[in-house]
């Protein structure tokens, strides 16, 4: 079958497709922002421009630094492993313990990292496709590393709540009121 601009599938029509999608998309996002103005304008008692201008203002200076979707993995078919590492390590003369963890945020698995307080000093928020990728990213780049002395990897089961967002049963605050 011949394609022509004018055919199904045309290239102008697929643009035209495209074009609309992102027309749509950038609206919805226009009135997300909006729709978050509004209500923060409420919340703080300030104007909506007010608002607007102090988020703004925060993005330039990289105080907000990115607006994140939570996704519930489990109604998705999206296969993924999440897991939590602790990793003890010998802080670096002069760096202390930055360079060793600018190191281990680069690869692709790790999606934070903390430096934390007590039995071990990093815990990094990992994923891979696989149990067996996991594995292999612990043992082949992680745990080679030099300065890292030991790790203990607990593999995430089921999500329960993740940034304030419960993931199942009834979603309503069920505190009980406090009265004065």
């Amino acid at each position: 079958h011949r394609r022509g601009a004018a055919g199904i599938g045309g290239e102008r029509e697929h643009a035209a497709v495209r074009e609309h999608a992102a027309a749509s998309r950038r609206q919805g996002d226009a009135l997300k922002v909006v729709a978050g103005h509004a209500f923060q304008a409420v919340m703080l008692g300030q104007p909506m421009a007010t608002v607007g201008a102090m988020i703004d203002d925060m993005e330039k200076r990289d105080v907000i630094l990115r607006y994140s979707t939570v996704i519930n993995w489990d109604k998705t078919d999206k296969e993924r492993v999440e897991a939590m590492i602790e990793v003890r390590v010998t802080p670096q003369r002069d760096e202390g313990f930055d360079a060793l963890a600018k190191r281990i945020y680069r690869f692709d698995e790790v999606k934070t990292v903390y430096l934390m307080s007590g039995a071990y000093d990093l815990l990094l928020l990992v994923e891979a496709h696989t149990l067996k990728e996991l594995g292999y990213f612990v043992s082949t780049k992680l745990s080679v590393l030099d300065n890292v002395t030991g790790t203990a990897t607990h593999f995430v089961l089921k999500r329960y709540k993740s940034d304030g967002v419960i993931f199942e049963g009834d979603p309503q605050d069920k505190r009980l009121a406090v009265n004065p």
